[in-house]
């Protein structure tokens, strides 16, 4: 059966490690801890904004985001490090297994779309540079609703996209807010652990299925259509 599969995309389908490669290169051992503020502020700044009901791109939430942690740390960084740092996000890479799964997945008959916070504009861009976007028949941006990831109507209007039926649905995502968000929409979803630190919000949501590697996703998906 042909299923409809939306794909997040940072942290799914590219590496966002080269964010904190230049980090070393800029601040060194707080590197780490730097990006990991980063990423966790850019999702709070677009949390609060679809909460309050006061949209901007993504690109902002990350901008506003980057400018909070400097103060927090004690960075001074520069403007043209700033940009720099926002621009590497506009080339990051896919992870090595994704160009064949994606391939394996198209063969099969599956419906591959893109499904992301950030603009169509932006993802399509990325997708482009990282060598995969033939794989999608679509990016579906939650900026055509003007709000963000785990809104429920974001979701909804993935599936209305898609012309499909919510069972049909599944969201792939290696964050747990996107998979809880999606499960609770009434999609299916698979929760990319590629790390065993990682741990999942122990809301009494489950995902479909844990995959260690995107690598994994063909099988279960044929595993979960037998159940």
């Amino acid at each position: 059966m042909s299923l409809v599969l939306g794909f997040d995309v940072y942290g799914t389908l590219v590496d966002t490690d080269s964010v904190r490669q230049r980090l070393v290169e800029l601040m060194g051992d707080l590197a780490g801890v730097f990006a990991a503020r980063w990423g966790e502020k850019q999702l709070e700044y677009s949390f609060r904004r679809g909460l309050m009901q006061n949209y901007a791109d993504f690109s902002l939430c990350r901008r506003q985001a980057l400018d909070y942690c400097c103060e927090l740390m004690a960075q001074p960084l520069t403007e043209a490090e700033r940009e720099s740092l926002m621009a590497v996000y506009q080339s990051l890479p896919a992870f090595d297994e994704v160009p064949e799964v994606l391939a394996q997945l198209a063969a099969q008959g599956h419906r591959l779309f893109a499904f992301s916070n950030d603009s169509a504009a932006a993802v399509a861009a990325l997708l482009e540079r990282a060598g995969i976007a033939e794989y999608f028949e679509e990016v579906v941006s939650a900026e055509e609703q003007r709000s963000f990831k785990p809104n429920p109507a974001v979701y909804s209007y993935f599936v209305r996209r898609a012309a499909a039926q919510g069972r049909q649905c599944w969201l792939i995502s290696g964050n747990a807010f996107d998979v809880i968000g999606a499960a609770s929409a009434g999609l299916q979803t698979a929760w990319v652990q590629r790390s065993s630190d990682t741990v999942f919000d122990p809301w009494g949501i489950e995902p479909t299925v844990t995959l260690l590697a995107l690598d994994q996703l063909p099988a279960a998906l044929i595993e979960s259509q037998f159940k």
